[in-house]
């Protein structure tokens, strides 16, 4: 007989299922009611082709995005109640019926693998389709395969002894073994804020120090007038893969770097990117980066925490559509059902990170100039073919950013 939690679970995943689809139809309509003519904030910079080519990218995106929705929720389905894991159980238990260590990871690494083979296509048709038609792609299937390959080998190579330390604890570490996972996931995390930017992002992109003597000049008086201390200023060669520009700050402690996308640097002139390295900084001397990482520790403690406890329910399995309990498939259980029963907690999300936005902006407004924030944000806008007219409720659900119109609104407010 179905438990509550497979009632629950099958109306969730409904639910959730028909919310993206209702929205991404409601985002659809919007921006193309709204195609027709460009906002008055933006009539002076934007062209009416720009605003209609951003209009339909948009567009596009969603309806992939629609498509996808609607797989992923039929994948997760047969996966779980429709009996897919236990499947993928079986088959290495015949093979493996004693290392439940080895075979644990082989499942969990089967499932994904699984998962991936959907998203793939996915992935493929927005490069190769999608951004090659709007004029965005610089790949080539053998870079995407390239990509794909190295993505694999460095997932694989981080992933599996966390893997392997995680089903450890797992099995014999006690009753408090989520406690100890947690905490070896934290340091993990931690390590990878602080070797990514030297040793694995250089793997996928060239970094090459920024050689514009005036800019450097520029950014260095800014960081020093901020308090930012970094390893150094970089550009990366984004223009390989896509035509879209973008600037960010990563790394951690004293591996600190600061990197501007070549494409970036081509559109903007010396004091929009000053503005955009100020909106930066923002995040910096807010510590929203810092906020964001012990809201992760939180959620990962509470969510590792639930796991301690569902682990030893019976109907935790049954409910799913796994017959043999065992400690692997509570692990991929969780991490593949968690997603469905958070989803509605996305509007707030997204509000503290359009929130911090705010705040970036804010930030630059004060210690650079909001006139050139704003050019240099129209410009991206444009360029990387933003729409400027969002659904409201879209946006809600799924922008990190606020809207164009407002964020333009009200950084106009410091130059009126």
């Amino acid at each position: 007989m179905p438990s509550v939690l497979t009632f629950t679970f099958i109306f969730l995943l409904i639910t959730t299922t028909l919310i993206r689809l209702w929205l991404g139809r409601r985002h659809i309509s919007y921006v193309q009611t709204h195609r027709k003519q460009v906002p008055a904030a933006f009539e002076n910079n934007i062209t009416l082709d720009a605003h209609q080519k951003a209009a339909d990218y948009a567009s596009a995106k969603t309806r992939l995005v629609i498509i996808e929705a609607v797989v992923a929720a039929l994948l997760l389905a047969a996966l779980t109640l429709g009996g897919g894991l236990q499947l993928i159980d079986d088959i290495w238990r015949n093979l493996l019926p004693t290392q439940e260590i080895i075979r644990g990871a082989l499942v969990i690494c089967s499932a994904l693998l699984v998962s991936s083979f959907i998203d793939l296509p996915f992935e493929y048709y927005k490069t190769f389709v999608i951004d090659e038609k709007f004029g965005f792609n610089k790949m080539t299937p053998a870079m995407f395969l390239s990509d794909l390959v190295k993505h694999s080998l460095v997932g694989l190579a981080l992933g599996a002894p966390i893997l392997f330390a995680a089903l450890w604890l797992m099995q014999g570490a006690g009753q408090y073994w989520w406690l100890y996972l947690w905490l070896v996931w934290s340091v993990f995390n931690l390590v990878m804020l602080a070797v990514y930017p030297t040793f694995i992002a250089p793997l996928f992109n060239k970094f090459s120090p920024l050689k514009d003597e005036n800019l450097k000049q520029r950014i260095e008086t800014l960081l020093t007038k901020c308090g930012f201390k970094s390893q150094g200023l970089f550009v990366m060669d984004g223009s390989a893969r896509s035509s879209h520009g973008n600037a960010y700050f990563t790394g951690f402690g004293s591996s600190k770097r600061v990197v501007f996308f070549d494409t970036l640097l081509e559109r903007l002139n010396v004091d929009e990117i000053e503005a955009v390295l100020a909106h930066e900084l923002g995040h910096f001397k807010h510590h929203h980066v810092i906020k964001r990482i012990v809201l992760m520790f939180l959620v990962s403690f509470l969510g590792l925490a639930l796991l301690g406890w569902l682990i030893n329910q019976p109907w935790f399995y049954t409910g799913l559509g796994v017959t043999q309990k065992s400690d692997y498939m509570a692990l991929v259980l969780f991490l593949m059902v968690s997603p469905v029963f958070l989803f509605l907690l996305r509007p707030i999300m997204a509000s503290y990170s359009r929130k911090n936005e705010f705040e970036a902006d804010d930030y630059a407004a004060n210690h650079a100039s909001a006139k050139e924030l704003v050019k240099a944000l129209v410009k991206l806008y444009r360029d990387n073919a933003s729409t400027l007219t969002p659904d409201p409720l879209h946006s809600a659900f799924y922008d990190s950013h606020p809207p164009a119109s407002i964020r333009i609104s009200k950084l106009a407010a410091y130059t009126s």
